[in-house]
């Protein structure tokens, strides 16, 4: 190998050892993961009143169905003329 070869493959090493080194004596650039595990009975809960809500709102809606207050209107489209 020539000496500029060398010379580069030097300084790789030099900038790989200064890296390990900030890394072994400086962790605080890695931070830590932190698993949060989910609460499954609390999500269950969540989607429960969800359906509660969805279902109260499905309910008004078929009262005024089957109370027969709504009316409907159809308009009409100017580009069939």
């Amino acid at each position: 190998m020539n000496t500029k070869t060398n010379k580069l493959l030097t300084a790789v090493v030099v900038l790989q050892a200064l890296t390990l080194a900030g890394q072994w004596f400086n962790p605080t650039y890695t931070s830590s993961a932190q698993a949060q595990v989910p609460d499954a009975g609390a999500q269950r809960l969540q989607q429960i009143e969800q359906l509660k809500d969805i279902s109260a709102k499905l309910d008004r809606i078929a009262a005024t169905l089957d109370g027969g207050k709504m009316q409907v209107r159809v308009a009409r489209d100017d580009n069939a003329k």
